[in-house]
């Protein structure tokens, strides 16, 4: 099965909230996504600003497969980014999600023609340092108390991939 892109939109709500529903077990205590329809529309009033770019992966000739960020773009020398994703459930664990990303990264070395991408995961959260590190993304170092998540600040791992890197 193959995955496809697409920006999201408010007329996405609602089956953006019901895969969020489906897929609390998944998330926590890893990510909090939107979950109501007020920080849905916050976050589509956010990717639509010029230094966030947002993706909704969906499984062609299926249902929405996760989504992933590109935010806090920083133009000029920098030419970076940060990478966030989240899968939703039915689909998680199929390397859909994994399609998706790298469909994301070709967008973000690509048309929006950054060098460097960078994602902070929790060290716990296996499936993600997999998926980033099938990616080819490298281990940078550690982040203690990085983001604030589910109640705490979490430590994470710092994983980064330039444009040089990329499709190698």
């Amino acid at each position: 099965m193959s995955v496809s892109l697409r920006t999201p939109s408010l007329s996405d709500s609602r089956e953006f909230l019901a895969a969020v529903e489906r897929s609390r077990r998944l998330h926590h205590p890893w990510l909090e996504a939107p979950s109501d329809a007020k920080a849905y529309r916050a976050y589509c009033e956010r990717i639509g600003r010029a230094d966030n770019q947002g993706f909704l992966i969906i499984e062609n000739g299926g249902g929405l497969v996760g989504y992933a960020t590109i935010g806090n773009i920083v133009r000029g020398r920098f030419q970076s980014a940060y990478l966030g994703f989240g899968a939703f459930e039915p689909f998680a664990g199929r390397g859909l999600m994994g399609a998706g990303v790298r469909l994301v990264l070709n967008e973000a070395f690509g048309s929006l023609d950054l060098h460097r991408v960078e994602a902070n995961v929790q060290p716990q959260n296996e499936r993600s340092v997999s998926l980033v590190r099938a990616l080819g993304f490298r281990l940078e170092g550690h982040s203690p108390r990085y983001l604030f998540i589910d109640g705490g600040w979490r430590d994470h791992d710092r994983f980064a991939i330039t444009r040089e890197e990329w499709g190698r």
